[in-house]
Formats: C-alpha cells, sequence, structure tokens
C-alpha cells in the first residue's frame, strides 16, 4: 500500500500561484509536480477564498499578543498561589 504524500503549506501555495498565474494548464503542473488535476484546482480556490487573509492588519495579532501575555501572567499567579496553598495544607 502506497503511503500518503503530505505537502507544505508553501509548496500548496507555490503551485496554487502558478495555477493562477496561468503560464501552464493545470495538466502541464499537474505532470510537472506529480499531482493530480483536480487536487491543484483544490489549492487554488483555497488560496482564492482565504488568500485576503495574508494581507488583512496586524492589529488583531498584537492584540491576540497582549492578550495572550496577560493570560500567561494569570497563570503564572495562579500557579504560585496554588504552591503556596498546598504548602501550608501540608504543614
Amino acid at each position: 500500500m502506497k503511503k500518503r504524500r503530505r505537502f507544505s503549506s508553501a509548496f500548496k501555495a507555490k503551485i496554487a500561484m502558478e495555477a493562477l498565474t496561468e503560464r501552464m494548464t493545470i495538466q502541464d503542473l499537474a505532470r510537472k509536480h506529480s499531482l493530480h488535476p483536480n487536487q491543484i484546482n483544490t489549492w487554488k480556490k483555497h488560496f482564492k477564498a482565504h488568500g485576503a487573509r495574508l494581507f488583512e492588519s496586524s492589529s488583531k495579532s498584537k492584540q491576540e499578543g497582549v492578550e495572550d501575555s496577560k493570560l500567561y501572567e494569570k497563570i503564572g499567579h495562579l500557579q504560585v498561589e496554588n504552591d503556596f496553598l498546598k504548602n501550608a495544607l501540608s504543614q
């Protein structure tokens, strides 16, 4: 039985970009990269649908980073408190 191949997201994006430029047909791209044409079309559709995310503003990621740091700080505080209470109960 043949093992299933896995492709990186960078490879998928590269193939989707090649398909979008239409310098080669989907059949030629499939032959060149040993892929099925349906797979290339799927990656192409996915890239068209979700490619806009690449150009979204980074303010969302900054907000998420701030929220993450607050959560990590809270986790650390709770761990210290938990350890203190464990020590108090064991004595």
